[in-house]
Order: C-alpha cells, then structure tokens, then sequence
C-alpha cells in the first residue's frame, strides 16, 4: 500500500474489522425476551428451560435484584430479577411474566439460574453479519452485559452476555447462599 502524507496530516492506517470478544462468528440462535418493553436475548445454548412464573422463597441479607430461589426438580435455583440487575424498578407481574432458566460457567462448574422476565418472544437465527459490537454509551446498562447488538427489521434486540450479568463471584455466592437458605432449619 503507497500512503503519502501531505502538510499537515499524516496517513491513517485503518485496521480490518475483526470480532469484537464474545462476538460470534458463525450464524447462532437466540432466545428473545421483554423487559420492560425492551427487547433483549441470550444464546440460545445457554437456556435450560422456561418455566411458567412460581413465586420464589426469598433469601434475607440477598442483594436487591435477588428475586429468591425456587426448587426445580429437586434443585434450588437463584432467581435474579434482571431489570434490578441493570438498576431500574422491579419487573412488574404479569400474565407472560416466566423465568428463563439459563447456565451460567463458574469456576465451581455450571450454575443454573433463573431469569425474571416479562414474557418470551421468540427464537431468532442470527448471522454474525446481523450482529453489531456493543455501543460505546446509551442502552442503560453495563457495556459488558451486553454481546452486542442484533439488527433486525423490528429494530435493534440487545444481546447479553450472561456470563458477564453476574461475575463468577456473585454467581457463586448466590447459590451458596440458596443452598444454605434451603437446607437452614425453618
């Protein structure tokens, strides 16, 4: 490549666009959801099961976006209420309301975890071609909940990256103490 500078500007070198971390690379599908009229969605790898909406034990001294735990097949599983997570109002009961049960990696191994979310939407088929890098500022929340950004012809769904909604730390922690609240004497 033959760059020249003129007076008072240098050449700008441009480097190809490559997947920002966690981006995918190849077409992948995701589960979408609402969130206080916001579309979100998680790949569709890391989803269990979604489970009409129970009401959970709630666990004292458990941070505020705790919803609590429910016992699933025998197991108990942290309900987060993520629209507390992203520090705004609780998510409000309604007839859609669900819990997405997802997987999340630990250190420890994987941890399932529950999801409060307004309703289910849809799975979608998304190129990687589909998918921008997370935006600089705006959304309302933490740039590194968020995958990315997918393009559709509803407009943008915003794509997390639920290992990230919870540090390995908290994640652990949570379950902890779930398990503790579940096996304490009532």
């Amino acid at each position: 490549m033959n760059l020249t500078a003129t007076q008072n500007t240098l050449p700008v070198l441009v480097p190809a666009p490559h997947p920002a971390r966690g981006m995918p690379t190849v077409d992948s599908q995701y589960l979408t959801f609402t969130l206080q009229d916001s579309v979100y969605g998680v790949d569709i790898l890391q989803v269990r099961e979604i489970i009409e909406y129970v009401r959970p034990s709630t666990v004292p001294m458990m941070p505020e976006f705790m919803h609590g735990v429910i016992n699933l097949r025998g197991h108990v599983v942290p309900v987060i209420d993520l629209v507390r997570r992203f520090g705004r109002g609780a998510t409000e009961l309604r007839p859609r309301t669900c819990i997405v049960i997802v997987e999340v990696p630990t250190p420890a191994g994987p941890l399932a975890l529950g999801i409060l979310v307004d309703g289910v939407n849809t799975v979608l088929d998304l190129s990687p071609a589909q998918i921008e890098p997370p935006p600089a500022f705006g959304a309302g929340l933490r740039r590194d909940f968020v995958q990315g950004m997918a393009r559709t012809d509803a407009g943008f769904i915003v794509l997390l990256h639920i290992a990230q909604v919870l540090a390995a730390d908290e994640a652990e922690s949570l379950a902890q103490a779930a398990q503790d609240a579940a096996t304490s004497p009532s």
